[in-house]
């Protein structure tokens, strides 16, 4: 019998994916302030998750926690959710049309044992027309790169390489074999 499993994310998401791929949860928020000085995408995504993780972990320290964090790097830089509409307004402009990574990282900890990894994909934008974009701006305002890959109104991603799940918030294909380290399966 599996001990209680909880996710450290109030992502919809996230708990949409879990919940598809059958896995049974309670929802944890962190809460952490994720304020870094870290530039690497790698580096950041991953120390973010485990500082969501260890932050709910040592309040549950019977539970498995699962934690995770995205962004979204053009070029090298990251570009995070928007601060405000204008903001948003630009990092559309600036992905319009482009090639970017998109990086998402999962802790997995439990008393006994931990686990890190990241996963990237990229994603090719559409070239959209000022109308188009316009739509767009101030839409997913709580989006790393002001965009989301599952909306399927927005016709802004052309193509993911890679795990389209990684650009979604949660890589499937590395989560599946990192749980089974847990005695935890998921479809």
């Amino acid at each position: 019998m599996h001990k209680k499993i909880i996710l450290a994310s109030a992502s919809p998401r996230r708990i949409a994916l879990l919940k598809e791929w059958g896995l049974s949860f309670d929802v944890v928020p962190s809460g952490i302030d994720e304020k870094t000085n870290l530039i690497k995408p790698s580096y950041l995504v991953k120390s973010l998750a485990y500082q969501k993780g260890l932050f709910v972990a040592d309040k549950y320290p019977n539970s498995l926690v699962i934690s995770a964090d995205t962004v979204v790097a053009l070029n090298g830089r990251i570009v995070g959710k928007p601060k405000d509409k204008k903001e948003s307004e630009n990092i559309v402009r600036e992905l319009n049309g482009s090639i970017h990574k998109v990086y998402t990282a999962v802790t997995l900890i439990r008393k006994d044992k931990e686990s890190v990894f990241y996963d990237v994909a990229c994603v090719k934008m559409k070239k959209l027309s000022e109308a188009e974009l316009k739509r767009l701006f101030g839409k997913h305002m709580d989006k790393a790169g002001s965009y989301a890959v599952q909306d399927s109104d927005d016709s802004f991603v052309d193509k993911i390489y890679g795990d389209y799940y990684t650009a979604a918030g949660l890589p499937h294909i590395k989560l599946i074999k990192e749980l089974k380290k847990f005695n935890v399966h998921l479809l």
